[in-house]
């Protein structure tokens, strides 16, 4: 059970209430965590503008982007991520085969070149904040600099999204079904 109360579009403030509409409108489901930075209806309007805007495949493809937010939720713990993120990357050209190794991404041969240079970015992202110059010399081979800003804050993103829905108890929807490698 979550730690907070999860904001339902009728009890929302009017600032995040617009958005639960529009979300709405669009037909996107209102999760949980959507419902949880309700709570905060600034800073809930904000979380959600900002992790839309990083859904545009603009300098990184969405392949690649969904790659990344996975890498990110399975290092985190963050079942609810993950469970939200394989059916769209697997819609994006992600294959079974690579969710299952994404733990053990290293010793597999189901990821490219370009995946593993994003894949031990993300890693050394998330887990050091600080990134080797190898790492980044070999990521540079792939990216511009547009490119890399925006996997960084791909990576940052769901790093604070995966820490929320782990400190808070955020739990799946009763309509979703788990999905865990």
């Amino acid at each position: 059970m979550a730690r907070v109360k999860l904001v339902e579009k009728e009890q929302a403030d009017p600032t995040i209430r617009e958005v639960f509409q529009i979300l709405e409108d669009l037909k996107i489901p209102l999760s949980n965590i959507f419902k949880a930075v309700g709570n905060c209806p600034k800073i809930g309007r904000n979380f959600i503008e900002l992790g839309n805007s990083l859904l545009n495949p603009e300098f990184i493809d969405t392949k690649l982007r969904e790659l990344v937010i996975l890498r990110v939720g399975n290092l985190l713990h963050s079942d609810y991520e993950f469970t939200h993120h394989a059916r769209i990357g697997l819609k994006a050209g992600l294959t079974k085969d690579q969710l299952q190794d994404l733990s053990a991404w290293k010793y597999s041969d189901k990821f490219s070149e370009m995946e593993r240079a994003v894949l031990q970015y993300t890693d050394e992202v998330t887990l050091d904040v600080r990134v080797s110059d190898s790492t980044f010399a070999n990521l540079k081979t792939h990216f511009d600099d547009p490119g890399i800003v925006k996997l960084t804050t791909i990576i940052g993103y769901y790093g604070m999204v995966s820490r929320l829905l782990e400190a808070l108890q955020i739990e799946l929807e009763p309509w979703v079904k788990p999905f865990i490698p």
